[in-house]
């Protein structure tokens, strides 16, 4: 379990970061997930004012036009709306090219580059030192993007290569952190069991224990597979 920093200072970083990747020449890749995160990056670009090109791509482009069709369902629908509204949609294989080619940014999935638009960008931003690529999720052993964090590779073509171009990771994270997860435990009336789950093993493991030695309830890290009756 860790604390996520503080929000704003994680946005005042994206921008800077992607203001001197353009500034250079370069092409800001920023892999994101469909649903929620892309739409988020666009809103943060968009509330900062940032003023070069932004480019959208992949699934995410289909989920932003489905979202502000239901303005309920979002915090700040007018934001979104701009956002949006600013923001370049790729059309397609050529379109796509002219993106690349061009300095900005481009927002696509996947988010830890599993595949999607994302891993026809990274083909292109690296191999050039001018290009960066702006991790902004949660990155699951195992996967690409934490490949590319952990060893600065990145495969191509088949084959694991090391990339010159900037690699940088944001903590955008939606869930809450230690101090938040810690807080609701201790508000939980009665004497409830707790399972922990979503998180690696070893974090969901200090978890139970921190609760069963520091708050008294029952709690266990369910293993993969594992059924668990209450």
């Amino acid at each position: 379990l860790t604390d996520h920093p503080d929000r704003m200072e994680s946005e005042r970083k994206l921008i800077e970061i992607l203001s001197d990747v353009v500034d250079r020449g370069g092409l800001a890749l920023v892999p994101a997930f469909s649903v929620g995160r892309s739409q988020e990056i666009l809103c943060i670009l968009e509330a900062h004012g940032f003023e070069y090109p932004v480019a959208v791509d992949g699934m995410a482009r289909i989920a932003s036009k489905i979202l502000i069709q239901h303005p309920k369902e979002i915090r700040d629908p007018e934001l979104l709306r701009r956002a949006v509204k600013k923001a370049h949609f790729v059309t397609g294989g050529k379109d796509r090219e002219k993106v690349r080619k061009r300095p900005g940014v481009v927002v696509s999935p996947a988010g830890m580059l599993t595949g999607g638009a994302a891993a026809y960008y990274m083909e292109k931003v690296a191999k050039n030192p001018k290009d960066a690529v702006i991790l902004v999720s949660y990155q699951i052993p195992g996967t690409p993007g934490r490949r590319l964090l952990d060893e600065g590779r990145y495969e191509l073509k088949g084959k694991p290569v090391k990339v010159k171009c900037q690699v940088e990771w944001l903590d955008f994270s939606s869930h809450c952190g230690r101090k938040e997860l810690h807080k609701l435990v201790k508000s939980l009336k009665g004497s409830p069991t707790v399972v922990t789950v979503h998180g690696e093993a070893e974090a969901c493991k200090e978890f139970a224990a921190w609760i069963r030695d520091e708050v008294g309830f029952r709690a266990m890290a369910a293993k993969l597979g594992e059924k668990v009756v209450l």
